[in-house]
């Protein structure tokens, strides 16, 4: 599959200077923002940042943060690897993902930018951690509120269900005679 030409900016401060990547080439930006593809900017903070032009990998080490607004997400981890080739960010080490309130912990969480779909594994022995934040339900209709489009109740059951069995040769019982 012939892949799509476009342009994919990530800054990386590497010893005070800025860089882009731009379809796997560095570039110096001057400190322009990160510009993603669907228009938003990523911002990725890190004690430590290495850009390879040769691979078109940036790897940001140590109290790695990155905040991406315009799809709602902000991380955490040790590392983070961005793979421009690839469309995919890998974060390792004590992740932390939250998106618009959900939040997914795990050792490494890899995003796949494109189909903006998370993959989470956990340390060895233990397990991912995912807290989603669920919509409310809509009220249900109240006997009292019998305006236009109301839906009627649901039916009830039964009060009472007989369930005992039916002897050989008894009639049932008919409460309307």
């Amino acid at each position: 599959m012939a892949r799509r030409s476009r342009w994919v900016w990530i800054v990386a401060a590497v010893a005070g200077a800025s860089v882009a990547l731009d379809g796997g080439s560095l570039a110096p930006l001057g400190g322009a923002p990160a510009q993603a593809q669907d228009g938003g900017t990523i911002t990725l903070r890190s004690d430590i940042q290495e850009a390879n032009a040769a691979t078109g990998i940036i790897t940001a080490r140590g109290n790695v943060q990155i905040d991406y607004p315009t799809r709602g997400i902000q991380a955490t981890s040790a590392q983070a690897d961005y793979f421009s080739n690839e469309d995919r960010i890998v974060l390792s080490g004590n992740v932390v993902v939250t998106q618009k309130g959900n939040t997914l912990r795990a050792e490494v969480v890899t995003y796949l930018i494109e189909e903006d779909r998370f993959v989470a594994t956990p340390r060895p022995n233990d397990q991912v951690e995912a807290v989603y934040i669920l919509p409310e339900s809509p009220p249900a209709p109240t006997s009292n509120s019998g305006g236009a489009g109301a839906r009627p109740p649901a039916p009830r059951p039964p009060v009472v269900l007989d369930v005992s069995p039916v002897e050989d040769g008894a009639q049932p019982l008919n409460p309307a005679q």
